[in-house]
């Protein structure tokens, strides 16, 4: 279900437009954030103000179930500030006033997240959009941009909405060693999918991701990247993994000139395939 689930909800959101002339000004009070409000847990404040920014003023009707209609896109990891950017919205910090996000938070998720949705045939929606918020940023929830061991997030590795990747089962050893030619990468992995049952993702990458061919990818954020890929191309991770067991695959792909993945080949890892095996041996010593 996933961001299907969010979807159905978002189409809520379109009311939120009229609501969105809420009087900062009225009469309003602090309540803990409740333990069941996962999505905006761990924020850095333990108080929100209700009504919250989007007109919501019943915790048990209305603010803790639609928080949890964002979590499939939060788990996307589609942007570090996409849970700061929702939770000062669903659970504003209960200081002496308001304080919305500022203009440039506000597009800066929607840059890296609105993509997510529109994956999904989703437009970003009316209700957050972003010329609502105040463009001063003295007053203001504000956008926040960090280098990472010498690099910026946007130049590492993204994952990216794209067309589903072809799949090959028991392909010949001759496909495969050209496949690996044409790529920049070749990981085998093992992917999974829960049943929901908790605040997981319903998609996950079990164990370590091994290296064939690591081209740009790095050891550290591949794991991460490969799950990322899976909650952002919903529907094509909903036809490669069956619920309740791993499957192990060996996957090819490229870097585009932008820094986004895409996935191009899946060979589903068979114990009977013995291809497979034989070509990640030769591969080390394979001329293109």
């Amino acid at each position: 279900m996933a961001l299907f689930v969010l979807f159905s909800a978002l189409g809520s959101l379109a009311l939120l437009a009229q609501s969105w002339a809420f009087d900062l000004g009225q009469s309003t009070r602090c309540v803990p954030i409740p333990n069941k409000m996962s999505v905006c847990q761990d924020v850095g404040y333990s108080e929100m103000r209700l009504p919250n920014l989007l007109g919501h003023s019943s915790l048990e009707s209305e603010v803790v179930p639609r928080s949890e209609d964002w979590r499939p896109l939060l788990q996307t990891g589609c942007h570090p500030q996409a849970k700061a950017f929702l939770c000062s919205l669903i659970a504003p910090v209960c200081l002496d006033t308001f304080i919305q996000p500022c203009r440039s938070l506000c597009v800066a998720v929607r840059a890296s997240c609105a993509p997510a949705l529109g994956c999904q045939g989703h437009a970003w929606p009316e209700a957050l959009d972003c010329e609502r918020f105040p463009a001063h940023e003295d007053m203001c929830l504000t956008s926040l941009t960090k280098p990472m061991g010498g690099y910026l997030l946007k130049d590492l590795p993204q994952p990216a909405c794209q067309d589903c990747p072809a799949v090959h089962e028991l392909p010949s050893l001759k496909a495969l060693l050209d496949s690996f030619c044409l790529s920049d990468f070749v990981v085998k992995a093992k992917l999974t999918r829960r049943r929901l049952l908790s605040d997981e993702p319903e998609f996950d990458v079990d164990g370590r991701v091994e290296f064939i061919q690591q081209g740009p990818l790095l050891p550290y954020d591949t794991n991460s990247l490969l799950q990322q890929w899976l909650l952002i191309n919903l529907r094509c991770a909903q036809t490669l993994v069956r619920p309740g067991r791993a499957q192990l695959y060996l996957l090819t792909g490229k870097v585009q000139s932008d820094a986004t993945v895409a996935l191009m080949q899946l060979f589903p890892w068979h114990k009977k395939d013995l291809n497979i095996a034989v070509a990640t041996r030769k591969w080390k010593h394979h001329i293109c």
